[in-house]
């Protein structure tokens, strides 16, 4: 009998609960233990359900009320003195570790954000410093096992492994990586012991790191890790999860350390296939077979599935072949089931993560049925796959292939370009802006909900939406910003409101996947060719730029970050799809320019994403289209038109030199989180575009001072020539509250305008 295995389960629940609890959490309106007692009844429903669903392998301590690599550092008591120092609860301290902390007993920044290798998840980056004293720290992971085991379900905890922590710590100190790998050991083996006692059959160590490019160096701390580890689990059996890609670096020395399980991830894994064809597959050993789909949301083709499936039966017997996920299902929503408004005809062709039970289930069923291509379950899936809708537009395929070099070439040259465009806009030094959106506050968001009900009329939405921008816009005046943004108040999300407003897209209701902490994001559904059918940010833009003589950005979010961060269709390549996008936001910012907008920033937040894990995939799988779509949406514009762009919580030291070749005028970074390590990339890359390293962190409540945000521009201007040096924060301001907002630019605006009067 074979069977089946979940990676991982969404936490944030199917409408937001935990959202919504935490976040009242940090208002005070709940206590801890309601929201711990509110956690725990959302954690049984998801246990109950994928036991209901047939699931066999059910993950526990997958739940995190922040993040899950927080959550080990947390439990590997990685938490650094200036946050222990605050003497807050453990809970409060946790979340000091993830958003910072600003109060009576003290003024701490946040951890670090990184995106989760290629998503659109965050993880906060741990740290270890020489004062860190790794140690078992705290219950969690084996009081969510008990919880479950009272409920009659038993799970396989789930924890992120010892390689994969050491790998994406940050260290400070002179100590290196080397230095904690004993402790961090010691730790695991105490948590077997515990989990062993407990009665645990199985635990699931995560260790995603193998599937990127290792040294000797790592491979061999790998290796030291976990022979020691092995050596010492008793009678626990280990599962070595891996996922978003293969892992071709290790695969002999995986296979040969005696795991009990490995997961490989049949999805993306180019060479995961073949890498158990070819090199054999250790005896006795479960292979967790990641087949489902765990980060798009179109319904398995039980055909190619079980072709694969079969294929590895040749190597493996089949009572050895966990059929599993290819990745946590955190990354997809809820269910399909809460989707009213979908049509049927497109609905029927998505699986979301209760979906994708069930085509484990199927899967199963079907695998072990000598004669599935018989059965009706088979046949219905292939009928379904069949009928799938392409949704074609052959003007778009014609533009497509009209395509030549010339237009994704932008003249003059930067050099030419910059100089015009000084003349034209006539900014001072180090000028001030912000990435684009304002806080959504309640009232915003309650005029959006009443559209949607029919409460008012579209024109009346407008005429309130149009009111909020003037305020804006008046606000900034005051501040005394230099560059001002309309601040996006009809925009739910940054990438779905340009989807409602293309062809070639589909949305839902509760389609809600985690980003960060409590910030989840409602992808599109790309299902067909991609285009324009009229301008819709226009008349905002322009409405926001007609109450002031300073410059207005136009905002537009660019294709790239488009594709990245909606579910894309997986019948054309991910190029065609960026190259549509694109061509689709030219007409949007010849529109802008055409209506007087001297400036149009085309944000590609999500560039790096989608990076290949491997350096060797960078240039044929990704960046040879990537960069090329973004400089197709601006390659037209007049040479007095300054595009900028932004870019945040990735590392980006590695492709600086193709940042670069997108031609953008300005770009600004993330920066404050990662302390400016972007500008010493800029700086040894000779960097050639302007730009606007964040000098404080949006992500947290806490108000930056005017001394702390003089410093960090003092300190960058030290590296980057002021005459091409922007002042901003982070990244939008979307998440934040008004107070913090506003307390914050006039502080930045103040600071920029001190270092200013020094030049």
């Amino acid at each position: 009998m074979s069977k089946t295995a979940v990676i991982g389960y969404p936490r944030v629940g199917s409408q937001r609960e935990l959202k919504f609890w935490t976040e009242d959490y940090f208002k005070g309106k709940i206590s801890a233990d309601v929201l711990q007692a509110n956690a725990a009844e959302l954690r049984s429903k998801q246990w109950l359900l994928q036991q209901q669903r047939g699931v066999d392998f059910i993950p526990s301590n997958d739940f995190s009320f922040y993040d899950g690599v927080l959550d080990t550092a947390f439990l590997l008591n990685a938490v650094p003195k200036v946050y222990r120092d605050l003497r807050l609860s453990d809970l409060d301290t946790y979340f000091a570790l993830a958003r910072g902390y600003q109060g009576p007993k003290g003024d701490v920044k946040a951890l670090s954000l990184r995106k989760w290798f290629n998503t659109n998840y965050h993880y906060l980056v741990p740290v270890l410093d020489d004062e860190t004293e790794i140690r078992l720290n705290g219950s969690v992971p084996f009081d969510q096992y008990s919880e479950a085991m009272a409920l009659g379900v038993r799970t396989r905890p789930v924890l992120i492994g010892p390689f994969t922590f050491l790998t994406l710590a940050e260290l400070k100190g002179k100590k290196r990586r080397e230095d904690y790998t004993a402790a961090v050991v010691a730790v695991y083996r105490q948590i077997f012991e515990r989990f062993t006692v407990l009665g645990t059959d199985w635990l699931q160590l995560d260790e995603p790191a193998l599937v990127t490019d290792l040294s000797a160096d790592e491979i061999a701390l790998f290796i030291s890790i976990y022979r020691e580890l092995l050596a010492g689990k008793g009678g626990l059996k280990l599962l070595l999860q891996t996922y978003f890609g293969d892992i071709r670096d290790v695969y002999a020395q995986v296979t040969g350390l005696g795991f009990d399980g490995i997961g490989l991830d049949l999805v993306e894994g180019k060479q995961s296939k073949d890498l158990v064809l070819e090199k054999g597959f250790p005896q006795g050993t479960l292979l967790f077979a990641g087949v489902v789909n765990g980060k798009n949301i179109w319904r398995n083709d039980y055909g190619k599935t079980l072709t694969l499936l079969k294929e590895l039966e040749q190597s493996i017997p089949q009572e050895r072949i966990v059929i599993g996920t290819s990745s946590s299902l955190l990354l997809v929503p809820y269910t399909v089931a809460a989707e009213t408004a979908l049509p049927e005809e497109d609905k029927k062709h998505f699986a979301f993560a209760e979906e994708k039970l069930l085509e484990l289930n199927d899967l199963k069923t079907l695998f072990e049925d000598p004669n599935y291509t018989e059965n009706p379950l088979y046949k219905e899936n292939a009928a379904l796959i069949q009928s799938r809708s392409s949704h074609r537009d052959n003007t778009v395929g014609d533009k497509i292939s009209a395509l030549r070099n010339d237009d994704f070439i932008r003249l003059p040259v930067f050099a030419e370009r910059e100089k015009i465009q000084k003349r034209a806009l006539g900014l001072p030094l180090l000028p001030t802006t912000t990435i684009g959106s304002f806080p959504q506050t309640a009232a915003v968001k309650a005029l959006r909900s009443k559209l949607r009900k029919n409460e008012i009329t579209a024109e009346e939405y407008k005429t309130a939406v149009k009111q909020k921008i003037a305020d804006c816009v008046a606000l900034q005046e005051e501040i005394g910003l230099d560059v001002l943004v309309h601040g996006e108040f009809e925009r739910n999300d940054m990438v779905e409101y340009f989807g409602e407003n293309l062809n070639g897209f589909l949305f839902t209701q509760n389609g809600w996947v985690l980003s960060y902490g409590t910030r989840c994001v409602k992808p599109p559904i790309i299902r067909g060719d991609v285009s324009r059918g009229k301008p819709f940010t226009v008349e905002y833009i322009v409405h926001a730029q007609q109450q002031t003589e300073k410059p207005v950005k136009g905002m537009l979010t660019g294709p790239v970050t488009i594709l990245n961060w909606s579910f894309p269709r997986e019948d054309i390549p991910n190029r065609i799809i960026a190259f549509q996008i694109a061509l689709a936001l030219k007409e949007e910012v010849a529109d802008l320019e055409a209506n007087g907008i001297r400036i149009v920033q085309i944000d590609e937040a999500a560039l790096k994403e989608k990076l290949p894990l491997r350096r060797a995939d960078w240039r044929s799988d990704y960046l040879d289209w990537a960069i090329p779509a973004f400089r197709l949406v601006h390659s037209s514009v007049k040479p007095e038109t300054q595009i900028h762009t932004h870019m945040c919580y990735s590392e980006f030291e590695d492709i600086v030199q193709d940042i670069d070749n997108m031609d953008a005028d300005v770009i600004s970074f993330e920066a404050a989180r990662s302390h400016h390590a972007i500008v010493d990339a800029l700086v040894r890359a000779k960097f050639k575009t302007e730009v606007g390293p964040g000098v404080y962190d949006i992500h947290s409540p806490r108000v930056p001072s005017e001394e702390e945000i003089t410093a960090a521009i003092v300190a960058i201007k030290e590296e980057i020539a002021v005459e091409k040096l922007w002042v901003n924060p982070d990244c939008g301001l979307k998440t934040r509250g008004e107070p913090e907002t506003i307390a914050s630019l006039k502080n930045l605006v103040k600071a920029a305008r001190g270092v200013r009067s020094t030049l």
